[in-house]
């Protein structure tokens, strides 16, 4: 069975009460209950967080792990359902993007960033596959869109929402528009998990 992956980027210092653990929890459920598959770094933070909203919401959940991480912080969150170990950060971003279908970025730091930028500029050069929108949840990373953008065409720029339903609503759009002509229907991101 083909699942649509979304990838969420996030900081992995969040935990309850904090607004941005409660809004990663809120999008892992939003997800999961539109019947895709939630990807992210599989620790703790928000990324626990949409995977716990996702898990109790009955989806699926992926991990993709990194040694040395896992080493320090005790392994994946018990909320993952399929851990994808890796052993360097580069195989471990390659893997995060190369599975979803769509990415999601939620406040968090330079690993954040990082994630975020790889997404943004692989997209903008065309080297993952068209119709793989990037969405940023909240206007925390406003300010490096703008500093970032230049003259980018708007095509090319992340898409900043406000919240959860707003995601789900461009991924719905997305997904359901038809194929332009003379390109293939099925994307690559449609595939089963590793």
């Amino acid at each position: 069975m083909n699942r649509k992956i979304v990838t969420v980027f996030g900081s992995s210092q969040p935990t309850p009460p904090d607004p941005d653990y409660d809004v990663a929890y809120e999008l892992g459920r939003a997800l999961a209950r539109a019947g895709w598959t939630l990807c992210n770094g599989g620790y703790g933070g928000t990324m626990e967080a949409a995977a716990r909203g996702a898990v109790e919401a009955g989806g699926h959940t992926i991990g993709v792990t990194l040694a040395s991480f896992s080493a320090r912080r005790g392994g994946a969150n018990p909320y993952i359902r399929q851990e994808v170990p890796t052993f360097d950060l580069l195989s471990r971003l390659n893997t995060l993007l190369r599975l979803g279908r769509a990415y999601v970025a939620l406040p968090g730091g330079t690993g954040t960033l990082l994630e975020l930028a790889a997404a943004w500029e692989m997209l903008a050069k065309g080297l993952l596959p068209p119709r793989r929108p990037l969405i940023l949840l909240g206007q925390y990373w406003q300010p490096v869109v703008e500093l970032a953008s230049g003259d980018r065409p708007v095509e090319l720029q992340p898409l900043v929402v406000g919240s959860v339903s707003e995601v789900i609503a461009l991924l719905l759009k997305t997904w359901n528009a038809q194929p332009a002509p003379g390109t293939a229907a099925a994307d690559p991101g449609d595939v089963d998990p590793p």
